[in-house]
Formats: C-alpha cells, structure tokens, sequence
C-alpha cells in the first residue's frame, strides 16, 4: 500500500496494565500527557514493521504508519508525534537520511525524537559510527530485531529517556514565555552568581540590554552605595544555606542612578541536592510611608527571626464592656500556677458574652427550674435537651466600636460573599503539584536530621517553620508518619505504613505550594496541634479511638486544594466551585469532598480499603463534620454551644460539688462522654487547631501573621485587577496594619474560643502564649507601627 493509510493509524485501547495518560512535572507544574504518539516510516510491510505495530499495541501508544517521506511529513505535521521510527535498512526505497531532515526542517520537530531502524552486520564487519546518523538529525539507531518484545522494550526506554525529557523541555517553553510577559523583573543566575537569564521587565527596568548581561558574574556589575554595608553577606550567608531571602535593596541602574527595589532570591535546588540557580524577583518599591518600611522588613531570611522588645500591655477584650475581675488578674499574672489559670478560665465562661437569643432562652428556664416542682422541672430538662441538640444557637452580635479591622475581618470570615451577578469568572483550577523529594518509606527511613526534630513534636512549641525548611515544603507527609504511629492509625485503619506514606504524600501534593499561608505547612500545623489537643487527660478520656482518628485525618485534608482565597471571593467571582456548593461553605465542601475523592482512587493510597463500611461511614461523617466546623460563619454557634452544652453544666458541677469526687467525676464524664457532646468537642478541637497561630510562640505567630496577611494582600490584589467586590478593603498591603488586624482577630475570634477550650482541655501554657502575643501586637499598634516588627533603633 502506497502513501499513509489512515486506517491504519492504531489508536489502540488500553488493555490492562496499560497507561492511558502520562503525567510529568517541572518543578510545581503538573503537565499531563496523552498517550504517546509514534509514526513509522516504512515503505513496505514486513516483520520489523509489525513488530513495531504491536510494541505499540502493547505500550498503549498510538500508532500511524506512512509509506513515503511526502505522507511522512504531512502526518507528522498533523498529529505532532512524540518518537518517530524510521525504516533505514533499505535505501532504494527512501534515503533515511533525507526523510529525517525534511521532518526536522518543520517547527515541531524539535521535540520529537526520531528512532533509524539499521540493519543488522556481521559479525566480523567492523560497527559503523553512528555519527553521521546524528548529523542527519536522529536521536538512536535500533539494530533491526523483528521480536515485539525487543521493540517494545525499545519503547518503553525511550518513553522514560528521550520522550519525557523533550516534553519537559517542551513544557519550559511556557513558561519562559510567561517570564517574558510578566511584568516583575526576572533575574536567573547560577550558583556561582554567574547571570543565565534576564527577562523584558528587567531590561526596563534597570536600563540594559539582556546581551549586556548574560554571561557576567553580579560582582562585575556597579553597585549602589545606598545599601547596608553588610548587607550583600547577609544576603548570600541566608540564600547558601538554601533559605528564601526578601527584602528592600537599592541596585544601580546603568544609568548610574540607584532604584530601591523589593527583592526576593529563592535558591533552586537542582541535581544532586545542591543549590543550582537562584531566582531574583524585583520590582520598583514604593514607600507610601516610611514609618511602615523602616523596620527591619530591610532584611528577612525565611526560617530566622530575631527576638523584638515589646511592652507589657493589659489584654483587654474589645467586646466587652466589663471584664470578670479573676479573669482580669488571671490575665495580668505573669506566671500564673496551672490551678489558678484553669479556674480563671472556669470563671470567664460564665462572664462571656456571646449571647444568642437560645442562650438567654436556656438561662431563664435554668432559672425558672430551680423554683419549679419537680415534674415541671423535669419536662423543663426534656425541653433543655431539645434546645442543645437543636441548630439554634447562632449569635445576634452585639454592635462594635467603628473598627474597620473588626468590622472586615468578620465580614469577610462569616459572609459567604456579597452575592451579587458578576461578569469576572474566577475559574478555580487545582493544583496538583508533586515534589521532587524523596519520601520516606518508613519511619526508620527518615533523616536523621529531621528524626531528631520529629523527636519534639509532642511539645507545643515544637517549631514547624524549622520541619518545613528541612523537608524542603514537604512537613506534611514527616510529621504525619510520626503522629499517625503515636496513634496507632494504620492498626486502627488495617492498612501498611507504605499505604498511609503514599496517602500523606498524596494530600501533601494536593495542598498549593505557592499559597503563603493555606499550604501543607498550614495543615502540618494543625495536624500538630490536633495531636497536642488529643494527649491532654480531659480530651483524652472523652473520645475513643475512632474519634481520635478522624481527628487526625480532618486534620490533615482540612484544607486541601486551598486557592488562597476566601469563600467570599470565591461567591462574588462566580467559581465553579461557589456555584457547585450553592455559595454555601464552599471551600470546606470542596476539602471534604476532593479527599475523599483523591483517596478512593488509587488503591496504593486508598487508607479505608480495608475497614468495614459501617465503620468507614462513620469515620466518614467524623471527619466531614469536623472539616465542615472549621468554616468561620458558625464560628459563634459552635463556641456558644460547647460553652452551654459542656462548659458551664461541668463548671456547675465543680461549684456545687460537696459530695465525693468520684460521684463529681462521674457526672462530668456523662456530660463528656455523651455522643452529642462528643461531637462538639471534636468540633472545638480542629477550630482551636486551625487558628491556633496567636497561642503559638511570639516568633511562630510573628510569622504566621505575616503569610495570612500576605495572602489576604494578594486577595485584594486580585479583586480590585477583576473588578470585584473587596471583601476586606483593610489589607491593602500600602496600608493595612498587621498589628491592628491581630488584635481584631483575638479580641473576636480567639479569646472566648480558647478560654473555653482551656477551661475544658488545661492549656495553660497556650493562654500565656496569647496572653504574651496579645501584649506584643498592642504595643507594636501603640506606636503607630503597621509591620509585623518595631522599626529598628535609629
């Protein structure tokens, strides 16, 4: 048959064992491949054509065959092959030669790799070179062998070899092309500072043209004598130990002026594990006041912090009009004994004041009992027992002071957007990124460097930051194998420690790197303070293992695929997501459902494969519901009831008590251990644990504050390029101050939430945390500093 039969194009389907799609990353950037396409070129059919037909066959590739060089061409033309085989045994029908030049004289070849079919010598002819081969623009030489299995070996080598490699390559192109359009300057150099690569925006910017750089070492280049004397070797002593740098730094355009300039250097890891290249961002720092840049933003290495004096200051709660008087000189006491705190937590349940109206409606008819007779005041408790298990304690918040950080922190929080039509469309795509980095099989199989920081994790000050910068972004999946023993999850589960490895990795590549704050960093956070909360004796002996389980799962996928993004920009943006969930908890639907979805698809990670169903959605709906509590609109009404339904009964017992302890013990028990109170404990567990940041160290919740403020920076950012509403005008990063939005979220959020959860759990050491953090946040906003550090002594 003459020319290309399309007929005989092979589009095979795959049988089993044979893969359908193939998935490669470059860097963060998951590029997904349909399944190879290969063209033979031979101009007769015989049993090396065959062999070759059936090699696809059997890879799963897709296969067309042509039999001149013009429909050669002209199908490679349409179908942009990946490998090409070439039929080189028989000159008289075709050159080989030629035909691979006419494929490579076209654009898309360039990524193609084109395979000579040679034939077979004897053996006492000498090999030939394969030179000229490469010359002609071929990529190997195959020794004609008419066995399938010696052709698809063939294959397979070249689709893991030449083929993936062209197709990274062909990825790049991408994103060279998005460096070309950005408009920050994009500086690439090597590890020895050599510069490799410059984008437009920098040639703009700094006044040179790319040829003019390229190739020279930065030290060859004019520096500005407006800079820190040491600061170039603060620079360089943070980025060699492989830490991101970002900073204010003056460079010397070639026009000989200086440009101060917002500058961030992330070293690249490449082969080896050595630093390879070091990425510059910069662009044009504008100071709308030098109040807020002068401190000591000049200089920040990732991971180092340095310790900043602040000045004892009253925690006063902005709510509240009067403050319980224990509570007050719980609060002023520098190291309060663990009795004292606990009791003084106890006292500031009864004075708090998240009122809603079923709150009051339970406090009159807890009063009216007490005079009742006792069969009115046993329907009364039958009428109490509806009223807690029932959806009824959402808060009518009292008015607040005129704050505009207060009054944005909780309506972007606790508003499910403005729902209003929008023309933007923020089309939410997941990012399902994989690291590079080798994975543990098992805990014996850990570094020894980061098993020695695993060692601390059962402390509350155990640094994350400090996992997270040696496991290259990957804390997640280390600190998850750690927990998950303690626990026992995967003999609880029935499941290996390889499934449960490959189950942490594969949440761990489902959380957004590039997210400052809602990263798997975040979630290794939580999953910490989740454990931390589960050893403490009282949640201990209220939760059986099952709950203790799904704490640890919740913990982990709460918020996985996180775009960074709040739900109310998600509403006011018309995502594909706010119109799937009904603008209604979107992003915790969307966690809850996707792991679910991501573990139940590959059996190598799908952890409940091996329990029973009835367990499984029991598991299920526990780690649903704890997912879904951690949605902020119903902050108050989770708080409100644990405070009513657990706090304040326990708390009475323990005022009333002149009976035995045992008797006292065995009432709160059942209190505790109640499957409704169950459920709002385990609830109150992840809330704490997801916003525990203020309870953390100064340095940790320093840090912390400045990722969420940046990727609320980057939100507003956003929505006024798309023309949405702004859902948090505040944090504006010309303006905002960090100071003021921590106190805001304290004094609203975290400090009825934790005495409640303290006066429970015992957690005096967190309550002196955000007691120290509290007072650190007010003086730095007493004077008039908006950053995240007091500007350093002039």
């Amino acid at each position: 048959m003459s020319g290309l039969s399309t007929e005989e194009s092979a589009a095979f389907p795959n049988g089993p064992g044979k893969v359908s799609a193939t998935e490669e990353c470059v860097g963060p950037m998951r590029l997904t491949q349909e399944p190879i396409q290969v063209l033979l070129v031979f101009a007769k059919e015989d049993s090396q054509s065959d062999a070759f037909w059936w090699a696809c066959d059997r890879a799963g590739f897709r296969c067309n065959i042509a039999r001149t060089p013009e429909s050669a061409v002209e199908c490679f033309l349409d179908k942009h092959h990946e490998l090409i085989v070439i039929d080189g045994r028989h000159s008289r029908y075709f050159e080989p030669e030629a035909v691979c030049r006419l494929i490579r004289a076209t654009k898309p070849s360039e990524n193609t790799v084109i395979l000579a079919v040679v034939p077979q010598k004897p053996p006492d002819q000498e090999e030939p070179s394969v030179l000229p081969l490469l010359c002609a623009g071929f990529s190997r030489r195959f020794v004609e062998n008419s066995s399938v299995s010696a052709c698809y070996n063939e294959l397979i080598q070249i689709e893991h070899g030449e083929v993936r490699c062209q197709f990274k390559l062909r990825a790049c192109n991408s994103v060279f092309t998005a460096l070309e359009h950005c408009q920050e300057a994009v500086e690439i150099t090597s590890e020895d500072h050599i510069i490799q690569y410059v984008n437009p925006a920098f040639e703009r910017m700094m006044g040179y043209h790319k040829g003019e750089l390229i190739g020279k070492e930065l030290t060859e280049l004019p520096k500005s004598d407006k800079n820190r004397a040491d600061l170039l070797d603060t620079i360089n002593t943070c980025i060699k130990k492989g830490k991101e740098w970002q900073g204010i730094y003056y460079a010397r355009k070639k026009s000989g002026d200086s440009m101060q300039q917002h500058v961030k250097i992330t070293p690249v890891v490449g082969q080896g594990g050595k630093i390879r290249h070091f990425v510059a961002i910069k662009r044009p720092h504008i100071d709308n006041n030098n109040q807020v840049h002068k401190f000591n933003k000049e200089e920040r290495c990732s991971g180092e912090h340095t310790q900043s004096e602040c000045h004892p200051l009253r925690h006063r709660d902005r709510r509240k009009d009067s403050i319980d008087a224990r509570s007050l000189s719980s609060r002023s006491s520098d190291a309060p004994s663990l009795q004292n705190r606990r009791y003084s937590s106890v006292a500031r349940i009864h004075s708090m004041t998240i009122e809603a109206p079923i709150t009051k409606v339970i406090n009159i008819i807890n009063a009216a009992q007490e005079s009742s007779p006792v069969t009115v005041a046993e329907a009364l408790d039958r009428v109490l027992e509806i009223l807690r298990t029932t959806e009824l304690y959402s808060p009518q918040l009292a008015s607040k002071e005129d704050d505009p950080h207060t009054n944005d922190l909780v309506g972007g929080l606790m508003n499910d957007g403005l729902r209003r039509l929008s023309g933007n469309q923020y089309v939410f795509c997941k990012n399902m990124s994989q690291s590079q980095l080798a994975i543990p099989v098992t805990l014996n199989d850990v570094p020894p460097s980061i098993a020695e920081m695993l060692n601390d994790e059962e402390c509350w000050e155990f640094n994350i930051l400090e996992l997270e910068a040696a496991t290259l972004k990957r804390p997640l999946t280390y600190l998850g194998l750690k927990i998950f023993t303690s626990f026992g999850v995967c003999e609880f589960l029935n499941c290996s420690e390889a499934t449960l490895r490959s189950w942490l990795q594969l949440m761990e590549s489902s959380y957004h790197s590039s997210n400052s704050y809602h990263n798997s960093t975040h979630a290794a956070d939580v999953l910490h303070a989740t454990a931390y909360f589960l050893r403490k004796e009282r949640v201990k002996g209220s939760l059986d293992q099952l709950d203790e389980v799904a704490s640890l799962l919740a913990a982990t996928v709460h918020d996985v695929d996180h775009p960074g993004r709040t739900n109310s920009f998600l509403c006011n943006a018309g995502s594909e997501l706010a119109i799937l969930y009904n603008d209604t908890a979107v992003l915790e639907s969307h966690h809850a459902a996707l792991a679910f979805q991501l573990t139940v698809r590959d059996s190598k990670s799908n952890i409940f494969k091996n329990i029973d169903r009835n367990q499984f959605r029991t598991l299920r709906q526990a780690i649903i519901d704890m997912v879904l509590a951690t949605e902020m609109t119903r902050h108050f009404e989770h708080v409100s009831k644990f405070v009513n339904s657990i706090n304040k009964p326990m708390a009475a017992i323990e005022e009333t008590s002149t009976t035995s302890v045992n008797s006292d013990s065995d009432s709160q028990a059942n209190i505790r251990n109640s499957p409704e109170n169950r459920l709002l404990i385990k609830r109150m567990l992840i809330k704490c644990a997801d916003v525990a940041n203020p309870c953390r160290p100064l340095e940790l919740c320093i840090e912390w504050a400045g990722r969420i403020s940046e990727e609320y920076f980057a939100q507003t950012d956003e929505e006024k390029r798309q023309g949405l509403p702004v859902v948090m005008p505040v944090f504006d990063r010309n303006t905002c101050s960090v100071p003021k939005s921590q106190i805001s979220f304290i004094d609203y959020f975290i400090t009825d939430m934790f005495d409640a959860w303290d006066a429970f759990a015992s957690l005096p050491g967190l309550m002196e945390h955000l007691s120290d953090n509290y007072k650190y946040w007010k003086s730095l906003d007493d004077m008039k500093c908006k950053s995240l550090r007091p500007p350093p002594p002039s």
